[in-house]
C-alpha cells in the first residue's frame, strides 16, 4: 500500500492530518537537512496508523515536499 504525504517541516508542532485513506499532511519540527525531516515523517506517520516504522520506506519524494511513501 501507498501513501501519499505532503511533508511540512519545521513546523512548530508535530502533527498528522489525514485527507482520505492514503492521503496526509505531515508537519513535523525537524529542519530539511540531512534527511531528519525524512525520519521525522516515517516515524510521524508510523505513529500515526500504530505501526513500527521500519514498516514504512519513503519510495519518492527524498528532497521534496511531496512524498511517496510504502508500506511493507
Amino acid at each position: 500500500m501507498r501513501f501519499y504525504v505532503h511533508a511540512k517541516p519545521k513546523s512548530k508542532e508535530m502533527r498528522v492530518e489525514q485527507i482520505d485513506d492514503t492521503h496526509f499532511i505531515v508537519r513535523v519540527k525537524e529542519a530539511p537537512e540531512g534527511g531528519k525531516a525524512n525520519e521525522a515523517v516515517l516515524k510521524a506517520l508510523a505513529e500515526h496508523l500504530d505501526i513500527a516504522p521500519s514498516r514504512l520506506s519513503l519510495v519518492r519524494g527524498s528532497s521534496g515536499k511531496q512524498k511517496v511513501i510504502e508500506l511493507q
